[in-house]
């Protein structure tokens, strides 16, 4: 059975649906399994034992307001050689009409998704061939596996904390290198996110390093991304200890060093997901978006949130004129560290 995943970014969405690729691996040794994604969000897939082919595209350039017709070209172009595959199977995780068009152009006869009320863009589903409903009250995680089980007919239980992720020696390397620098107890944080309202303030993420230091003795690695070193820069002007180091480390070495660190703080964003697929104790600062819907599946895992004010239902915004979600104090976040890192500390001495 030849079979093509379709989930073509960002970070984030393809870490969420990397359990369904290691349960369609475990169900089905013998497929052959392709995996279609953004060159910009594709790292993390490299090199991944499960996927025989990765097929890299840049859809940067089909913009929305576009028709079909408009599309359809365009796509083509990139993913003229998918049909040499043959795929008996095409999965669309996406819920986009450039990925429903990407399954289509692909050959396979079968090609599934999501409801049209589950979809992004609902017309999208014109170019499917079945729909399979799964439960809208659903970690993202479950739901791209409900996806799964049903269009392959198989039995995912116990895959939701399954994270495929291949790195080699230089990644864990760099991430040494880093821990060399940090100590051997050190934290993680991370300021960044896709959309401003996700953020939580620079500011007080330096101040946060700074309580960190004097309740646990832990320096804190800043991560960021090439693009957020203004951020980065914001955070260390804020730390008044000076017990925060500032590094922009690969995907791969970001998750190896998510590894081995004591605690990760960050927002709704790639690199949180990822620490959470590498097993990290993990706190997390949500807004605008749910953590029963993109956190973390591990019980210990916490998260920071406003829960007294009504405009966080249903929100979602990337901008905000009444932006209030974010407005959460050091000490609430700290204290959330205090408990994950206490929680870890148990698991820890009930291992031995």
């Amino acid at each position: 059975m030849r079979i093509l995943f379709v989930k073509l970014g960002s970070i984030g969405d393809i870490v969420h649906t990397l359990p369904a690729l290691a349960a369609a691996r475990k169900a089905l040794p013998g497929a052959d399994i392709s995996w279609v994604a953004e060159s910009r969000s594709s790292e993390i897939l490299r090199e991944n034992p499960f996927i025989d082919n990765l097929i890299e595209v840049d859809t940067r350039s089909i913009r929305e307001g576009k028709t079909l017709d408009e599309i359809l070209p365009d796509i083509r172009r990139q993913v003229r050689d998918l049909r040499e595959f043959k795929f008996d199977i095409a999965i669309d995780f996406q819920g986009l009409l450039k990925s429903a068009m990407i399954a289509k152009l692909s050959g396979a006869k079968k090609r599934y998704g999501f409801t049209r009320k589950e979809m992004r863009e609902a017309a999208s589903r014109i170019l499917l061939t079945k729909s399979i409903k799964t439960d809208p009250e659903m970690h993202v995680v479950r739901k791209n596996l409900q996806l799964l089980a049903g269009a392959l007919n198989i039995t995912v239980a116990g895959s939701e904390t399954e994270f495929p992720i291949q790195t080699r020696p230089e990644h864990v390397s760099e991430a040494l290198e880093i821990r060399d620098q940090a100590g051997e107890n050190f934290a993680i944080l991370n300021p960044a996110g896709g959309w401003v309202t996700k953020l939580w303030h620079a500011e007080k993420f330096g101040i946060l390093a700074d309580r960190i230091w004097e309740k646990f003795g832990m320096v804190s690695v800043v991560a960021t991304g090439p693009a957020e070193t203004d951020l980065a820069e914001k955070v260390r002007a804020n730390a008044r200890s000076g017990k925060l180091l500032l590094h922009q480390p690969s995907l791969k070495g970001f998750y190896e060093l998510a590894r081995m660190t004591e605690v990760y703080v960050g927002g709704d964003t790639g690199p949180t997901h990822l620490a959470i697929a590498a097993g990290a104790p993990v706190v997390g600062i949500f807004g605008p978006t749910e953590w029963w819907r993109n956190g973390s599946l591990v019980p210990e895992d916490i998260c920071v949130e406003r829960t007294d004010i009504a405009c966080r239902i249903d929100c979602h915004r990337r901008t905000c004129n009444n932006w209030i979600c974010m407005d959460i104090t050091v000490e609430t976040v700290l204290d959330a560290v205090s408990k994950r890192i206490e929680s870890q500390s148990r698991n820890a001495d009930a291992v031995r």
